[in-house]
């Protein structure tokens, strides 16, 4: 094997693919970059038995071979490269990198164990790359990190005829947004879980490349999605376990409402959340033409901002996590933001907060995107 490449090409493929690898410490094999060298082009792929991800660049190819050696290694050396064509060659079980007068030499894994890369399923749609990233980055925020529960750790994504619809939920608020795209003709309804993590890397490393090809094969025992888009894919075995039923819980109308400038309420939560530790709350007022921010950090402490804003209903106190409300508020893109009171059947419980966009005070700008949030109980101080 022996070919050259352009640097920034090939610093660009590396670290794409490495984004893809498994942040645990795990078998070295499955650490590794699998790199093929074949007619006018190079192939770079990674593979940890869950997720996979593959990018082909043009390059001159002298002699074709295979070659498996550490990924964020040749990452690290690819991204501090000077700017100078790279040419890079397998001697026995070495590959020498050499970009000018820098000279890297590169042990080798052997390729006979490295596992086989699965194929991508059949396309079930194409979605716009810009509108994906958009939608993931407001749902992510709301998938769990614990262990404990793998489920709740993914992504549901639920494809229609002419829709997607993203939810994530850490049990404590739960993020929905819906998103356009082209089915094909034979494609039906699905629902697939997916990693939130590997969700988040496609959206971002797929970003700007037009259109992405979603494919879901749900036929065969290892359930899979793979996404393609210009000459990069990536392949992910579904989660497994049952999401909560959570789409029923966003209510169609909610008469009780306040309209507040979205960066505002942003920026004050911040700045009125100093004085608390982590996990403490904030206390919100809503009153006719009015929201106070309430804020007390173990009795050493306390802060307060009022805002503009606009009630329809009546009026209300709650206490919120100030991290959770703005994760859900930076989901929100319009220069208002719609906070709606779900009443609770419970009267020693409040209803959840839903989020939602809204373009003006006088016009209202859909955008499908909601954001519930809990509140705390009265009983839980």
């Amino acid at each position: 094997m022996k070919f050259q490449v352009n640097r920034d090409a090939l610093s660009e493929a590396v670290s794409f693919a490495v984004r893809m690898l498994p942040q645990k410490k795990t078998l070295p094999i499955l650490n590794a970059i699998l790199i093929e060298a074949d007619a006018n082009a190079i192939r770079l792929s990674v593979y940890d038995h869950e997720v996979s991800a593959r990018v082909e660049i043009v390059a001159q190819v002298e002699s074709s071979g295979r070659a498996l050696v550490s990924g964020r290694l040749l990452s690290d050396i690819t991204s501090k490269l000077p700017n100078a064509p790279i040419e890079m060659s397998l001697d026995a079980n070495k590959v020498l990198v050499k970009c000018g007068t820098v000279k890297f030499t590169l042990l080798t894994m052997p390729v006979e164990e490295y596992p086989n890369l699965p194929e991508l399923p059949q396309a079930a749609g194409v979605v716009s790359a810009d509108d994906f990233e958009s939608a993931v980055n407001q749902v992510v925020v709301a998938a769990s990190r614990e262990d404990s529960t793998p489920q709740l750790n993914g992504i549901l994504m639920e494809t229609e005829d002419s829709s997607i619809t993203l939810m994530a939920t850490d049990r404590y608020r739960i993020a929905k947004r819906e998103l356009t795209w082209k089915a094909d003709a034979s494609t039906g309804s699905s629902s697939s879980l997916v990693m939130a993590k590997t969700l988040r890397e496609v959206s971002k490393s797929f970003a700007n490349q037009g259109d992405i090809t979603i494919a879901i094969n749900k036929t065969e025992g290892r359930e899979m999605i793979g996404f393609k888009a210009g000459n990069r894919s990536v392949t992910s075995l579904l989660l497994k376990g049952t999401f909560p039923a959570v789409r029923a819980l966003f209510p169609d109308e909610i008469p009780n409402f306040a309209i507040v400038a979205t960066q505002e309420l942003i920026d004050s939560a911040r700045r009125v959340s100093l004085v608390l530790e982590r996990d403490d709350f904030i206390r919100f007022i809503f009153e006719d033409g009015s929201l106070t921010l309430e804020a007390t950090g173990n009795e050493t402490a306390q802060a307060s901002e009022s805002l503009n804003a606009e009630l329809s209903g009546d009026q209300i106190a709650l206490e919120l996590k100030p991290q959770l409300l703005i994760d859900g508020l930076t989901g929100i893109h319009s220069e208002f933001v719609k906070v709606s009171f779900v009443r609770s059947e419970n009267p020693n419980k409040p209803g959840p907060v839903l989020l939602s966009s809204h373009g003006s005070k006088e016009k209202t700008e859909e955008d499908n995107f909601r954001y519930l949030l809990q509140p705390r109980s009265p009983l839980a101080r």
